[in-house]
């Protein structure tokens, strides 16, 4: 499992984490909500071992900060909230880095696969950087799949950490991503997500994390965390969960297919 005890973070002499308490199981998804600037990229930064802390990181009972990055690039995958890419890499070269990072290096075919999955297989021989942001996403996100493609090995579950896994994609994509999360945590591997669409999450999560400036406000099951009081006191606006629009047409991803 993932666990997190006393998990402090500072930014300069800022501190963005304070004492922060936190557990996330294989074989679930858990989700990681709040407002802007509420600490949940750096959360999923300090997890990964990518953010020096204070306090105690574990991944299957080792320190982040004492493992060996080729051990952890072996047990998790992470896809950043936004990443740069400076060479004029092909599709299919962007996802291989993936496989150089993990484990199936030498499985025939992964690349593909992994494409497939996010529905980009057509785009293999093209320039990445002629894709457009929401292409480019689901690139990365075969990328890091790549990485981590079976779910739990002979060393025990892997970990995908997503940030805003969804943020550029339209609602399609974004109902086959939470598609990828889910299968991957019914086939025993962990998925940390950080998300900012209540109703993707709710959808998705078997356990949501709310926080407000560092700090965890509410956590557990999605109908205990997505309530009134929680949600309006992180948010700092007024919210009435289940409420149906007084105009205008809406529409919920629940009720979509994916």
């Amino acid at each position: 499992m993932l666990r997190i005890s006393g998990l402090s973070v500072h930014l300069g002499r800022r501190a963005v984490i304070g004492g922060l308490d936190l557990a996330a199981l294989p074989g679930a998804v858990t989700v990681i909500l709040g407002p802007n600037g509420s600490g949940k990229s750096t959360l999923i930064r300090a997890a990964t071992g990518e953010l020096p802390y204070t306090g105690s990181i574990t991944l299957a009972g080792e320190e982040i900060r004492a493992a060996p990055a080729w051990r952890l690039a072996a047990r998790r995958g992470v896809l950043e909230q936004a990443t740069q890419v400076a060479f004029p890499f092909t599709v299919a070269e962007i996802v291989r880095l993936g496989l150089q990072s993990g484990l199936a290096a030498g499985r025939e075919g992964l690349v593909m696969q992994a494409l497939a999955e996010v529905g980009m297989a057509d785009t293999a021989a093209r320039p990445f950087h002629e894709l457009s942001g929401g292409q480019q996403a689901r690139v990365h996100l075969a990328r890091v799949r790549a990485q981590v493609w079976e779910a739990v090995d002979a060393e025990g579950p892997r970990w995908l950490f997503l940030d805003e896994p969804v943020a550029a994609l339209d609602i399609a994509h974004q109902l086959a991503v939470m598609r990828i999360m889910r299968d991957f945590a019914d086939a025993g591997g962990g998925v940390v997500a950080v998300m900012h669409d209540l109703n993707l999450s709710a959808m998705i999560a078997d356990r949501m994390v709310l926080l407000s400036e560092g700090r965890i406000i509410a956590e557990g099951p999605p109908d205990a965390v997505i309530s009134d009081g929680p949600l309006s006191r992180a948010y700092g606006c007024a919210l009435r969960v289940g409420q149906v629009p007084v105009s205008g047409p809406w529409l919920l991803p629940q009720a979509a297919r994916i």
